[in-house]
C-alpha cells in the first residue's frame, strides 16, 4: 500500500479504496455522506483521528493502515 501512495501520489484513503475496488460513491454511502463530501475527505492529507476511525471502519481495515 505504501508503494501505491508514493508511486501514484495518492492519499492512504484513496489507495485503500482503489485496492478494495470501491467507488467513491460506495464509500460515501458506507459513511452516510455525499460523494462530494467523501471526495474532500479522501483528498485530506491529515484527516482527524475521528475521521480516520470512521473511514477505517467503513473500509474494513485497521485505523493504523491509513497512516502510510
Amino acid at each position: 500500500m505504501v508503494g501505491i501512495v508514493i508511486e501514484q501520489d495518492y492519499t492512504p484513503a484513496r489507495a485503500w479504496r482503489e485496492y478494495l475496488e470501491l467507488t467513491q460513491s460506495e464509500c460515501a454511502e458506507k459513511l452516510g455522506m455525499s460523494q462530494p463530501a467523501y471526495l474532500k475527505l479522501e483528498a485530506s492529507e491529515k484527516p482527524t483521528k475521528a475521521t480516520r476511525t470512521k473511514l477505517a471502519t467503513a473500509l474494513g481495515i485497521n485505523e493504523e493502515q491509513l497512516d502510510c
